[in-house]
């Protein structure tokens, strides 16, 4: 095969993969260009970018503030929402628990959590503009697709935070595509991860019946100029939506 016919294939192909188009009664979300329909932190200074066809982001937003995060421009009710997530690399060690199934963590014979250090990358989906009914993605022994927001709230129900702990971890090794399947019906989440159901039908008692979607901001460099231990170095792909 001529070498100019294999790279236009090759770019053919790569156009493909990261724009598919949405499946039927679905409404893609990004246009594998730019960012039409999302709405960058006011000083982002491009560190939420589109890199051929791909959404990328670096965890270095320069917008001031604590909201960096990539907002949908639309507000949305009930709907489901597919898209593709890969971490791009893990970004330091970070003190991670051993979650229960029922949301806890595991205490040593003292009483205080195990923490074990491990490699570590972290961004979410905020569901119905709130940061605390966040759809983790992480490298997390647990898994993605929990809502840590529910989980680690001692307020609530104990079925409530049992039920926002992923019951597998489904997750793909990092630098590999990821596909969500997120449903959201009044109070009720579902999470499919990669064909597999890690959140089934929980509850997120006080949610905001409507709300902008969001793709997390997390981590960046610190002082000694060093990325974070879960920063979101992340990319995204293919995200669409059906209302309900």
């Amino acid at each position: 095969m001529k070498p100019v016919l294999l790279l236009l294939l090759t770019a053919s192909l790569a156009t493909t993969l990261s724009a598919a188009d949405p499946a039927a009664g679905f409404v893609s979300l990004f246009n594998g260009k730019d960012l039409t329909g999302w709405v960058a932190p006011e000083g982002d200074n491009g560190h939420w970018k589109v890199i051929d066809g791909v959404l990328d982001y670096d965890a270095l937003s320069e917008a001031p503030g604590k909201d960096k995060n990539l907002w949908t421009a639309k507000e949305y009710k009930d709907f489901t929402l597919h898209l593709d997530w890969r971490l791009k690399q893990t970004t330091g060690l970070y003190p991670m628990p051993v979650v229960l199934p029922d949301g806890t963590h595991k205490l040593d014979a003292n009483g205080k959590e195990i923490l074990n250090p491990t490699p570590n990358a972290d961004s979410g989906i905020y569901l119905r503009g709130a940061s605390k009914a966040q759809v983790n993605i992480w490298c997390w022994p647990i898994g993605s697709g929990e809502v840590y927001g529910y989980r680690m709230d001692k307020a609530m129900p104990p079925e409530v935070r049992a039920g926002v702990t992923p019951k597998m971890n489904a997750d793909k090794p990092v630098g590999e595509w990821n596909t969500f399947e997120i449903t959201m019906k009044g109070e009720r989440l579902t999470v499919v991860l990669n064909g597999k159901t890690v959140i089934d039908n929980a509850q997120l008692p006080g949610v905001s019946a409507s709300g902008k979607l969001a793709l997390q901001h997390h981590g960046g460099r610190g002082k000694d100029g060093q990325m974070a231990a879960a920063s979101s170095l992340i990319q995204f792909r293919n995200i669409s939506i059906k209302e309900l």
